[in-house]
C-alpha cells in the first residue's frame, strides 16, 4: 500500500484486467511511478505483487478511489480501462467525485467514438479535461510497448506526452507509435477502423489457408514452412509471423496439431461491426471488411453448417467440383501474391473510410501519420505499412491507395495470379469471400463505366427518381411504363 510519506505519483490508472495491469508495468517500468486502483481489489494487490516481481517497479496500489486519486500529483492525469459502455460512466462517476478542475481521465478502452464526444462535452462542464485513446497490441503491446492512438483534448495530451512516447512502440526509422490523433472522437474512431482492418487481414489469412490446405493439400508443417517464408518478404507482418507459429503448435491434450482441433467459430467484440455501420452510414464501399464480418457470423451457425454438409454431400453434388492435382510451388506463389493484392484494397477501404470521416467532423487527420503509428506495436503492425505512409507522403491528397503508382503497379503485377486464385477457389467450392470481393472491388473502382446506368434506369422506371445523361446535363425522367405499353400493342 502507498504510505503517506511518499512522493506523489505522475499518473493513475483504474481497471486492472490483464491490458491495465500490462499498461500500468510498462508505463513504471519506463520511469514513471503509477498509482493502481481496481474495484475488485484483488487485482490491486495482483498488480503490486507482479510490479515487485518483475523489477521492483514503481506501481503502488489503492483499494478506495479517493486515496487513489489524492495520491497522483497535480493536474491529475488518470488512465482507465475497463469495458465499454456503461462500466466507463460508472467509473468516470465514481472518479471524477475526487477530482478538481485541470485534471484529466483517458479512457483507453474500445470505445464507440460518440460516447467519447458526449462524455468530453460533460467533463469540461466539470472543468475536467478527457481523452478517448485506441490501445493496439494486445497483453502483450501493453506491457512492452502498444500503438497509441488518443484524441479529444489536446491539452490533454500534452500533460502526458512525454510518458506516451516512452510507453509506445519504438520503431527504429520512424520513431514512437504515437500521435495527437484529432479532436473528438477521432482516438476511438481510428482505433475501431484499425480493427475493422485488422478483421480483413486476418479473414485474407484465413482464406489463404484454406486455399492452400482444401486445394494444395499443404500439411500443417508445410504451411508453417510457407508462413515463415512470406514473413521475410512483403507480407512481414504480426499477423503472417502469429499464423506460422500457430500451426506449428502440437496439441498437448491428443495426436497431431492443435490448429486442427480448435472449433471453427469465430468470436467478435463489436469494432468490426461498427466499422461496417459506418462504412454504410458514410456510403464508403469496405467490401472486404463486410465480407469478414459475414465469415465471422457465418462461422457461428457451425450446427447448420454440420446438417447443409449432409444435404449437399448427396446427388453427386461435388461432382461439379475440379479435382485434378494443382502444382504446389506455383499455387504457394499465386496465393501470396493474391493475399498481398487483396490486403492492398482492404487497407484502401479503411484509409477511405477515416477519410470520409475526418472531412465530415472537421478533424483533419493525416493517413500517412497514421500508418506510421501502426508499423509497431498494434495488431496489424506489417511492413507493408511503410508504403502507405510513403504513399501519402507523395500526395496527401491521394483519393485511394489503389492509384498511388507504387501499388498501381504492384496489384497490376499481381493480378493475374489473385484471378487465378479466386477462380481456382470457386471451381473447388472453397469460398474466398475477402478475396474475391478485393478483386471485385478493384474491378469496379477501374472501370469508367460500370452497369449502374440500367439500375438508374429501373428507378426511374418504378419510382420517377430521374437520371442524369452522359451527353447533356440536367435531370431527367422519362415515362417507361408507357412507352414499353405502347411499343406491345
Amino acid at each position: 500500500m502507498f504510505r503517506l510519506n511518499m512522493a506523489l505519483t505522475r499518473i493513475g490508472l483504474a481497471g486492472l484486467a490483464v491490458m491495465g495491469q500490462n499498461l500500468a508495468l510498462n508505463i513504471a517500468e519506463k520511469g514513471f511511478p503509477i498509482s493502481v486502483y481496481n474495484r475488485t481489489t484483488s487485482k490491486v494487490d495482483e498488480t503490486v505483487e507482479r510490479a515487485k516481481v518483475e523489477g521492483n517497479l514503481p506501481v503502488y496500489g489503492f483499494h478506495d478511489p479517493a486515496s487513489f486519486v489524492n495520491s497522483i500529483q497535480k493536474p491529475r492525469v488518470i488512465i482507465m480501462l475497463v469495458k465499454a459502455g456503461a462500466p466507463v460512466d460508472q467509473t468516470i462517476a465514481t472518479l471524477s467525485a475526487h477530482l478538481e478542475k485541470g485534471d484529466c481521465i483517458i479512457d483507453g478502452g474500445n470505445e464507440w467514438y460518440e460516447n467519447t464526444e458526449r462524455r468530453e462535452k460533460a467533463m469540461a462542464e466539470l472543468g475536467l479535461l478527457y481523452l478517448g485513446m485506441g490501445v493496439s497490441g494486445g497483453e502483450e503491446g501493453a506491457r512492452n510497448g502498444p500503438s497509441l492512438m488518443p484524441g479529444g483534448s489536446y491539452e490533454a495530451y500534452k500533460y502526458i506526452e512525454d510518458i506516451l512516447l516512452k510507453v509506445a512502440a519504438q520503431v527504429p526509422d520512424s520513431g514512437p507509435c504515437v500521435t495527437y490523433i484529432g479532436k473528438g472522437g477521432s482516438g476511438n474512431f481510428v482505433k475501431m477502423v484499425h480493427n475493422g482492418i485488422e478483421y480483413g487481414d486476418m479473414q485474407l489469412i484465413a482464406e489463404a489457408y484454406d486455399v492452400l490446405k482444401s486445394v494444395g493439400k499443404l500439411t500443417n508443417d508445410e504451411l508453417q514452412h510457407v508462413f515463415s517464408e512470406w514473413n521475410k518478404g512483403e507480407l512481414l507482418s504480426f499477423l503472417i509471423e502469429i499464423t506460422a507459429d500457430i500451426f506449428g503448435v502440437k496439441d498437448d491434450k491428443g495426436d497431431g496439431h492443435l490448429v486442427d482441433k480448435v472449433l471453427d467459430k469465430t468470436g467478435m467484440k463489436g469494432t468490426g461491426k461498427w466499422t461496417v455501420q459506418q462504412a454504410a452510414e458514410l456510403s464508403v464501399a469496405a467490401p472486404t471488411i463486410a465480407a469478414s464480418l459475414d465469415s465471422r457470423f457465418l462461422s457461428g451457425l457451425k450446427e447448420e453448417r454440420v446438417e447443409a454438409a449432409k444435404v449437399f454431400q448427396s446427388g453427386g453434388f461435388s461432382d461439379v467440383f475440379e479435382s485434378k492435382p494443382v502444382d504446389k510451388a506455383k499455387l504457394i506463389d499465386d496465393v501470396r501474391q493474391a493475399l498481398y493484392a487483396s490486403k492492398i484494397c482492404s487497407y484502401a477501404q479503411g484509409m477511405n473510410l477515416i477519410r470520409t470521416k475526418s472531412t465530415e467532423k472537421g478533424w483533419d487527420l493525416k493517413l500517412g501519420e497514421l500508418a506510421r503509428i501502426w508499423k509497431g506495436g498494434c495488431i496489424i503492425r506489417a511492413i507493408f505499412l511503410d508504403r502507405i505512409k510513403k504513399a501519402y507522403d507523395r500526395n496527401p491528397e491521394l483519393s485511394n491507395l489503389l492509384v498511388d503508382p507504387e501499388f498501381a503497379k504492384e496489384i497490376l503485377d499481381r493480378q493475374s495470379a489473385w484471378r487465378r486464385v479466386v477462380c481456382l477457389a470457386i471451381n473447388h467450392g472453397i469460398s474466398t469471400p475477402g478475396m474475391s470481393t478485393s478483386l471485385a472491388y478493384f474491378d469496379t473502382y477501374r472501370r469508367e463505366r460500370v452497369p449502374a446506368n440500367l439500375v438508374q434506369a429501373q428507378r426511374d422506371y418504378f419510382g420517377a427518381h430521374t437520371y442524369e445523361r452522359v451527353d447533356m446535363p440536367g435531370s431527367f425522367h422519362t415515362e417507361w411504363f408507357k412507352i414499353a405499353k405502347q411499343s406491345k400493342i
